[in-house]
């Protein structure tokens, strides 16, 4: 049942108006670019470039490859009609370099080709996976523990709104599938506890309609749990399964794929691809296309030394498989220095990668 209500959601397309908000208001938004010098370091964009930030968020990056190459042209992309709203203001500011672009990274082939791009013509492309800073700041979109707000989560705000939201998930899904939402997207031990206390609010007539009465559900049950993040900071219970709940319902993980894919399709030979990720999840997509660790367009679920040495298939075969598409920059994972954590808490789980396209 709940599977239906989710493909009959998915396939309705209403789009709504923005809500008025002055240019004023859109550049007080806090944004802090994460590690913008080994961005810009390894994309090296450059004058006539043609470089594609698909996740544009506030444009703290964009603002920076703009600056350091000024004829260069940019391509901003985001699925939060905020965020297209400020691409549209740094458009004005740099007229005739910005091209805003409001969708998915599944919408990405139509809206390049509205815009006359093709394959094969970008130099660079950038990735900031996640959420940005102005969505976890407002408590309306309901990506917030610390700010109570109705429990939305949707990234595209209110442009589909009958897509569905984090509410009716907790509202409608069975524990079962509770418990592998949480457990399979968000890693959380207690996984099984949450979906039974989530079930049980239910027959309480009790309805979860806002991020403070799930946080407190979920802290209900984790209550002897002490949980440090990476600064040894005391971090909420509920992290993980608002994190999982926030993939699901964006199908943050699928597009993230397709997303991937488009940008090996649109890069020229020769192009850079940059990416930015959060959680070990989002690390181990990047890293299985970028080591050629694929089963069809799909990464394999396992990692290359769980691959299957009896199976018997021709040369040609392995060798067109076993030939790389991309070649990394860098021998290691780049993570932020210890200044700039100081400085932005919220860049300490990140991991960059840089590839560039060799076929």
């Amino acid at each position: 049942m709940f599977a239906r209500y989710i493909k009959k959601c998915r396939s309705l397309r209403c789009f709504s108006t923005l809500p008025e908000q002055s240019s004023a208001d859109i550049k007080k938004l806090p944004h802090i670019p994460v590690m913008i010098e080994e961005v810009l370091s390894y994309l090296k964009p450059s004058n006539k470039n043609v470089v594609m930030d698909m996740t544009f968020g506030a444009g703290g990056h964009s603002r920076r490859i703009l600056e350091c190459a000024p004829k260069i042209k940019l391509i901003a992309l985001d699925r939060d009609p905020l965020a297209s709203h400020y691409a549209e203001q740094l458009a004005e500011e740099f007229p005739h370099q910005v091209v805003p672009l409001l969708g998915r990274f599944s919408d990405l082939p139509k809206l390049l080709q509205s815009k006359g791009i093709p394959q094969n013509s970008i130099d660079g492309i950038l990735f900031d996976f996640g959420c940005s800073s102005m969505q976890f700041d407002d408590g309306k979109r309901g990506f917030s523990i610390s700010e109570n707000g109705p429990l939305d989560m949707r990234m595209d705000g209110n442009r589909f709104p009958d897509s569905i939201r984090a509410a009716d998930v907790v509202a409608k899904a069975t524990e079962e599938d509770l418990y592998k939402i949480i457990k399979t997207y968000g890693e959380e031990k207690q996984a099984r506890k949450i979906a039974r206390a989530i079930v049980e609010a239910r027959y309480m007539f009790k309805t979860l309609t806002t991020t403070q009465e799930l946080s407190d559900i979920v802290k209900s049950v984790c209550i002897e749990d002490f949980r440090l993040d990476k600064l040894h900071r005391e971090t909420h219970v509920a992290t993980k399964t608002f994190q999982a709940l926030r993939i699901f319902v964006n199908n943050e993980l699928n597009e993230m794929n397709y997303g991937l894919i488009l940008a090996h399709r649109y890069l020229k030979l020769g192009g850079r691809i940059v990416t930015i990720t959060f959680h070990s999840l989002e690390d181990t997509i990047v890293k299985r296309h970028l080591t050629g660790n694929m089963l069809g367009h799909t990464v394999n679920p396992l990692p290359l030394r769980f691959s299957n040495q009896s199976l018997s298939v021709s040369e040609e075969i392995v060798k067109h498989i076993m030939e790389p598409q991309w070649k990394m920059l860098h021998q290691h994972v780049i993570t932020p220095k210890y200044e700039e954590v100081e400085n932005n808490p919220r860049s300490r789980s990140a991991k960059l990668r840089a590839a560039v396209k060799i076929r």
